[in-house]
């Protein structure tokens, strides 16, 4: 069995240079903002007999709420570079894996519902541990994640079960900076342009930033749109793509909820929290440990698919020992 020494984290710094350009990146647009659009509604310094109140109150409006967005969006995105993904315990004898013990029976107080095609629990032999469900190994990393969804060069992290909610909210406050620049600015944008007085670099920087924000606002918009579906479908980026999703009940029915759908409202509390006055703050979900994610709650199931999820009305016994089988490949 092969193991290898996890990676320091953040021992490579040349991998410090995406998230330096995102940096850049948000600075750049909030200072042209700021300096281009609202200091000039505001009309600091202009004589109180000129003023134009109408202007002035948009720009304070428009200041407050981008200061808003923009500081919760970097929250988020220093939070989810700092907050490890989470990974299987060290010195846990439930995790520990034995070649010569290795079999499809649980720990005790451990459910697994995701197996080998053999039977036998599946096993990093990078890490030498058991994997929990929906727990893979990075490469990159080189370490087991709980949860993984994937791996993002932009955060220098990988994207996993502690810190998904903060990637998550990245993209949100993302998207709302970028639509609100985009459409906020445009006025100035025209003004610029039109206007004669205005210096051609001042100009540029001006439609740059402009331009930027418009093609980042459709790319987020785009694969946010793409994780809010996953969030309601119970899924992470790698279920999605290898197609191998546990499943409630027998293979012939169909369609089938995935074996962790809670329904709407839950999934969104499994991602989000369990309290909706904090689904849009980045502070911790604290929704479990990311080692085990059958509860009671997704073994109810009704069988007839058009009658939907409904977690207080039958348990689906076959759950149980349904489980979802992978090939040979042990280090993924």
């Amino acid at each position: 069995m092969l193991e290898l020494e996890p990676r320091r984290r953040f021992g490579e710094p040349l991998k410090f240079i995406p998230v330096i350009f995102v940096w850049l990146s948000i600075l750049l647009l909030y200072t042209v903002y700021v300096v281009a659009h609202c200091i000039p509604l505001l009309q600091l310094g202009e004589d109180p007999l000129h003023l134009d109140e109408g202007a002035r109150w948009r720009g304070k409006v428009e200041l407050i709420v981008f200061n808003i967005f923009t500081v919760l969006l970097m929250i988020s995105y220093v939070r989810c570079i700092l907050v490890h993904p989470g990974t299987v315990p060290d010195n846990d004898p439930q995790w520990d894996y034995l070649a010569q013990a290795n079999q499809a029976k649980t720990a005790e107080g451990v459910l697994i519902q995701e197996t080998k095609r053999s039977g036998d629990r599946r096993h990093c032999k990078w890490c030498g541990k058991y994997k929990p469900d929906r727990c893979h190994h990075c490469r990159v990393c080189r370490v087991c994640i709980l949860k993984m969804d994937h791996h993002c060069p932009w955060i220098y992290n990988c994207v996993g079960y502690h810190n998904y909610k903060f990637f998550f909210l990245i993209l949100f406050y993302s998207v709302l900076d970028c639509h609100f620049i985009v459409w906020t600015m445009a006025e100035s944008v025209r003004s610029a342009l039109d206007s004669r007085d205005t210096p051609l670099i001042s100009a540029f920087i001006i439609l740059f930033a402009e331009t930027l924000a418009f093609f980042l606002g459709f790319l987020v918009t785009m694969f946010f749109g793409f994780h809010i579906w996953l969030m309601l479908k119970a899924m992470t980026t790698i279920e999605f793509c290898e197609k191998s999703i546990p499943r409630k009940g027998d293979s012939s029915q169909s369609p089938a909820a995935p074996l962790y759908d809670l329904g709407l409202y839950g999934n969104v509390s499994s991602v989000l929290g369990h309290n909706p006055l904090l689904w849009l703050f980045p502070v911790a979900a604290g929704t479990g440990d990311g080692l085990n994610f059958v509860t009671e709650e997704t073994r109810m199931y009704v069988a007839d698919p058009e009658a939907g999820y409904q977690g207080s009305q039958q348990r689906d016994s076959r759950s149980r020992s349904k489980s979802v089988t992978y090939g040979g490949t042990e280090g993924f």
